[in-house]
């Protein structure tokens, strides 16, 4: 029995309790709150044929250190990554054009955020109450 309930690749909800997870390649969409609060996830991958990651998709991932988005990925929700405290790093690609509200707030390791110039919405408050918003201004 697969720990994915995916719906014409909408990744509905993951129910498995694995540290390291690699979501299957005909996903397209990671749908609303599919991981929210896996506490024992650590590490994921993401395959190119996401473009979607939707709204508080990893909320409370209490483990989740770090995460390479794909190139294929435009949108990320709101909430998508919210309160993710061991969140270290996050590498945002040129794909990007949407990043929603507070989806890395919360982040309290959050150290090294890597996004390029093509993010044309970046949400209210999308990295507020983190380390790197306070050691950061915007000039």
């Amino acid at each position: 029995m697969s720990d994915f309930k995916i719906t014409d690749g909408v990744l509905e909800k993951y129910t498995g309790k694995a540290t390291e997870i690699t979501i299957p390649d005909s996903v397209t969409y990671i749908g609303d709150a599919a991981f929210s609060y896996c506490i024992n996830l650590e590490s994921l991958t993401i395959p190119d044929s996401v473009t979607s990651i939707g709204e508080n998709a990893f909320y409370r991932c209490v483990r989740l250190k770090s995460i390479v988005i794909p190139d294929s990925v435009i949108s990320i929700g709101d909430y998508a990554f919210f309160l993710c405290d061991s969140l270290e790093s996050i590498t945002i690609p040129d794909s990007v054009e949407r990043i929603g509200n507070y989806a890395f707030s919360e982040c309290k390791s959050l150290e090294s955020v890597t996004i390029s110039d093509s993010a044309t919405q970046i949400g209210y408050e999308a990295f507020s109450e983190t380390p790197w918003s306070e050691n950061h201004s915007d000039d």
